[in-house]
């Protein structure tokens, strides 16, 4: 679908892009949250869209659009660390804030949020390849080549953030 849609089919192009966007959708929510994750899915087809004509079909289109995902990311991020913060919160603020119920495991809302909490605690490389690997189902060589990195760099990340997983349960659970 990539390489027509990178030959002007905009019937491919359609089509390529419903396939997509669930996943980098969900990709983008687990590096950076549910707020920003829209505005970042669409800025990653805007800039995808001006370099599919260069799309040469070496990996996988929805690599290719994964690698350009996390580069909108880290823009997004070195834009943000030269900016003040907003004092604003939302209500995705405030859920992270809540307790679980008393018992010790949480289930639907609670469990996303516990989640995403584990995850925001890893370090961005670490949460990316385990993320990619272990929640959308990205072999070791795609994830490698999206994160930019060799394959037992990969690895080590991943390794270490499950390392860190297990280290961030197990103060919860002495925590209480």
């Amino acid at each position: 679908m990539a390489i027509a849609a990178a030959r002007g089919d905009r019937a491919a192009f359609e089509a390529w892009v419903r396939a997509t966007q669930a996943e980098v959708w969900r990709f983008l929510v687990h590096l950076n949250g549910p707020r920003t994750a829209d505005d970042l899915t669409q800025e990653t087809y805007l800039r995808a869209v001006t370099a599919l004509p260069r799309f040469a079909g070496r990996a996988s289109s929805r690599t290719w659009l994964l690698s350009i995902a996390r580069r909108v990311f880290v823009d997004t991020v070195r834009r943000e660390t030269v900016r003040p913060r907003s004092a604003h919160r939302t209500w995705e603020d405030v859920a992270e804030q809540l307790p679980t119920t008393g018992d010790d495991r949480a289930t639907g809302f609670e469990a996303a949020v516990d989640t995403q909490l584990l995850l925001d605690q890893l370090e961005p490389d670490r949460r990316e390849a385990l993320v990619l690997t272990q929640i959308l189902g990205y072999s070791y060589a795609e994830a490698a080549e999206i994160c930019g990195c060799p394959v037992g760099t990969l690895r080590s990340r991943i390794a270490r953030a499950r390392d860190d997983l297990l280290a961030a349960l197990h103060a919860q659970d002495r925590a209480g």
